[in-house]
């Protein structure tokens, strides 16, 4: 919607378009005095009306320009805020991720500490434990050494003790074998002497009529 001004200035172009002009010429043209310069009067009166308009205008649109000034300098402060915000918490996740690997690297050198130091003690428990059963086994095997040493001799002495009984024994029998022997014969001969005289006996019997 156009203003009164720019309606009285649009009057006096169309008032000067339609003005004649002046003979012989093509670029002066014959007004009517009174009536320009009521447009002019008129022009001027809304003039200041105009510029206060327009002044009014310019300062809505430098408070409208400031606000949205203002505006985009809350959104920009509040993004910058936000950001900051980001990469703060960026940083608290970098941060937190470092820690939490060095305390992972910490607690599995600490586990491979705790393993290897469990795996030499058992290492040194099983040689401790071998190293026992070793000298145990060797204490065990020297007393039955020496007990069957001691059960040799013993068995030996024994065997030599018994021997010598049985050569007593022999030699007791030996001696009294000769004797036996005699006995055998003269019984032999007995025998032998007694039989022609049971087959002598029937030749002496009287036969029967």
């Amino acid at each position: 919607m156009s203003s009164r001004m720019e309606q009285i200035i649009e009057e006096i172009e169309e008032y000067i378009d339609n003005c004649k002009y002046q003979p012989l010429s093509s670029t002066k043209i014959v007004v009517n005095k009174d009536e320009l310069e009521e447009l002019l009067t008129e022009l001027k009166m809304k003039t200041p009306e105009e510029i206060k308009r327009y002044q009014k205008i310019i300062s809505n649109k430098e408070a409208i320009l400031a606000d949205a000034q203002a505006k985009a300098d809350a959104i920009i402060a509040q993004a910058q805020v936000q950001t900051s915000e980001l990469v703060s918490e960026h940083q608290i996740m970098q941060q937190a991720y470092a820690q939490a690997n060095e305390v992972v690297m910490i607690a599995t050198k600490q586990a491979q500490e705790i393993l290897d130091k469990a795996t030499n003690d058992a290492n040194n428990i099983r040689m401790g434990a071998i190293q026992y059963t070793d000298s145990s086994l060797k204490n065990i095997e020297e007393i039955l050494s020496h007990a069957i040493e001691g059960s040799q001799a013993r068995y030996d002495n024994l065997i030599h003790t018994l021997q010598g009984c049985l050569d007593v024994v022999t030699a007791n029998r030996n001696e009294l074998l000769p004797e036996e022997e005699d006995a055998s014969s003269g019984q032999a001969k007995q025998e032998t002497t007694a039989e022609p005289a049971t087959q002598e006996a029937p030749a002496n019997e009287i036969p029967e009529e």
